[in-house]
């Protein structure tokens, strides 16, 4: 695309987008003042100049006529206005492509020459800018895109000035024209666009972060329509407000039972699962979940997947717990559950659980030092069809059902990650460890001195990622383990294979790991 661009003074933003956007050529850079530093700096570049200035007393239609003049010879798709000092008229408008400008607040508020300047004097806590298409008004025209950015209590002129640049004009001001119409470059609907914008709001300071030297608080995204912790409705209104870890362990809990079709519960504690069961009544399944490892599910968070009824409100509250997350509760339930001075109760609503997808949220993100990590929510599960099973013995009904009920928990156990699972309950997990060897101890020791009427003997063990070599299959053979699922895809596979037939193992690949880091 063929570009024009005008400018009084800089025009960063023109030279920004001839350094960094190969789908652009500039025609021609014209400026309405001699010795503007956006003529050399273009130069610089190999980009034509002109000059048209405005003698004193000239009329604008007399001036602009000349600059049409410079223009003129020069042929391109758009022109970009970029810190131009000039208002144009209609007549000019007409006779030049599309016409954008960049202005530095968001409009409609803010507009004219001194957008920071009434930014800081209003309080606003953010601002931004406005790519618009150029009419006759000043700062008027259809608004083609915008970018929020935040005001600072320290900030000055020069400090809003230069952020809103280089972190909202630099982005905003990369746009597309084809057939007339304008569109911001690379947001054509994709999963990952060219740009992101997220539209939350704050919704409450927290009492501190991570640890008590932290401020932290919580923004709450409106348009959520997924059941989430953010804006769920807390029932017990004496008890104190959730904290940072609160949040973030409920949301980690939530996100667990949601795996489920059948009745789910989970007990997590660091956001990694102390234990997590499926059962035909919610209430054994809290109570299969809280067996796992009781020892550490102490002051731990609660979600459950169907409406809380009494009877699983009363186990629920026989040892202490931070928070319970489900869809609803009975009255009954909530008698019980309100009756605890320090338990927070959450009611999330019933979207996105099980096969529920019409209003999952598909993306998930980590906040790096300078930028963020995007990704796909790990939705994927196996199904029977999708397991290769690569031993001499082929596992039975019951473990293939534990496989695919312990693949659907091992998703949410930070990695290196191990699960022993039986039935549809688990026995032990070994998380977060980066020897998957001490992973397979862990769980091993959790099963055999946590667990609560049950144990690792006759159980199915998931690994996340593949056995680098036999030593993990070997202390799962010493704990009693006889079926084993993992994604497969090391270069000594056989040798874990062998392992794993040498013990009489049943061991099945799916070909796809679950790694969670965060």
């Amino acid at each position: 695309m063929r570009v024009a661009g005008m400018a009084s003074n800089r025009g960063r933003n023109l030279l920004h987008i001839a350094d960094v956007v190969e789908e652009v050529e500039f025609a021609v850079v014209m400026s309405n003042e001699e010795g503007a530093p956006v003529l050399e700096d273009a130069a610089e570049r190999n980009i034509p100049t002109e000059v048209a200035v405005r003698e004193e007393d000239e009329p604008r239609e007399v001036h602009e006529e000349r600059v049409l003049d410079g223009l003129d010879g020069y042929e391109f798709d758009l022109l970009l206005l970029d810190g131009y000092m000039r208002v144009l008229t209609e007549e000019f408008l007409d006779r030049v492509p599309t016409t954008l400008n960049v202005h530095p607040s968001l409009l409609p508020s803010f507009s004219g020459i001194d957008a920071h300047e009434q930014v800081l004097e209003s309080g606003v806590s953010v601002t931004g800018c406005t790519v618009h298409v150029v009419d006759e008004t000043v700062d008027g025209g259809p608004i083609v895109t915008q970018e929020p950015i935040p005001v600072f209590e320290d900030d000055d002129e020069a400090t809003l000035k230069r952020r809103v640049l280089r972190k909202g004009e630099f982005t905003a001001y990369r746009v597309t024209v084809a057939d007339g119409e304008v569109t911001v470059d690379g947001d054509d609907g994709g999963v990952f666009p060219a740009r992101r914008l997220t539209g939350e709001a704050f919704a409450a300071d927290l009492r501190y972060g991570e640890n008590p030297h932290q401020d932290a608080a919580l923004y709450a995204d409106s348009g959520c329509e997924e059941a989430n912790v953010v804006t769920a409705p807390q029932l017990n209104e004496g008890a104190k407000n959730l904290s940072y870890n609160n949040y973030n362990d409920a949301d980690a809990a939530l996100d667990l039972v949601k795996e489920f079709d059948e009745p789910a519960a989970a007990v997590i504690k660091h956001t990694n699962p102390a234990g997590c069961a499926t059962a035909d009544t919610l209430a054994d399944a809290y109570a299969d979940a809280l067996a796992t490892d009781a020892m550490s599910a102490f002051g731990g968070i609660v979600a459950l997947n169907r409406e809380c009824d009494a009877a699983t409100a009363e186990q629920v509250v026989d040892s202490f717990k931070e928070v319970v997350v489900a869809p609803g509760y009975t009255d009954a339930a909530l008698d019980v559950l309100t009756g605890e001075d320090d338990l927070r109760v959450l009611a999330v609503g019933d979207s996105g659980f099980g096969d529920d997808t019409k209003a999952v949220e598909r993306l998930t993100e980590k906040p790096l030092v300078g930028g963020r990590l995007v990704q796909e929510r790990d939705r994927w599960a196996p199904s029977s069809d999708d397991l290769d099973v690569v031993t001499e013995r082929e596992p039975t009904d019951d473990e293939l059902e534990t496989m695919l009920f312990a693949w659907r928990v091992l998703k949410h156990v930070k990695s290196n990650a191990i699960l022993f699972a039986d039935g549809t309950e688990t026995v032990g997990i070994g998380m977060g460890q980066v020897s998957r060897v001490d992973a397979v101890r862990l769980a091993a020791m959790k099963a055999d001195e946590h667990a609560d009427g049950k144990h690792a003997d006759g159980a199915v063990m998931a690994s996340d990622a593949f056995f680098p070599f036999p030593d993990g299959v070997e202390e799962a053979a010493d704990a009693g383990i006889e079926a084993v699922v993992q994604p497969g895809g090391s270069v000594n596979d056989e040798d874990v294979i062998a392992a794993a037939d040498e013990h009489d193992m049943a061991m099945a690949f799916t070909g796809t790991r679950t790694f969670r880091h965060d």
